[in-house]
């Protein structure tokens, strides 16, 4: 005897999703990213420094630019960069953080005027 498949197809609606359930959620999608930035700073750093290509850039722009170019590349340091690296992190975590949050009350707000948002499941054996 042969079994037919039988697709089941339901469809809710999405009317309203939890202020603090948003705001973990952002805080830790926000954390990921900003560990990402961070390495991806710290790598290229590395990379750019051991192949030397830091050295050349400050030489050339010395070369055209003289003292005024000494002045550009001053506070282009590993410190400098992991400085300026986590204070963009932080921004970023924050700012993405307060987002969620936001985007889930304007949701809720403008689902009460739309009716929320229609969301099709199947469950397929």
């Amino acid at each position: 005897m042969a079994r037919t498949r039988i697709d089941k197809r339901v469809t809710m609606r999405l009317v309203y999703i939890d202020f603090w359930s948003s705001l973990k959620l952002s805080f830790l999608v926000s954390l990921c990213v900003a560990a990402v930035t961070i390495l991806v700073a710290l790598l290229g750093w590395s990379v750019l420094d051991k192949t030397g290509i830091i050295t050349s850039a400050r030489v050339l722009f010395t070369d055209i630019g003289g003292d005024r170019a000494t002045d550009l590349f001053a506070g282009l340091t590993f410190q400098g960069v992991l400085s300026f690296t986590l204070v963009v992190a932080l921004l970023e975590l924050i700012v993405v953080t307060a987002l969620g949050a936001v985007f889930a009350a304007l949701f809720n707000l403008a689902s009460r005027v739309t009716g929320g948002a229609r969301v099709k499941f199947a469950n397929k054996d």
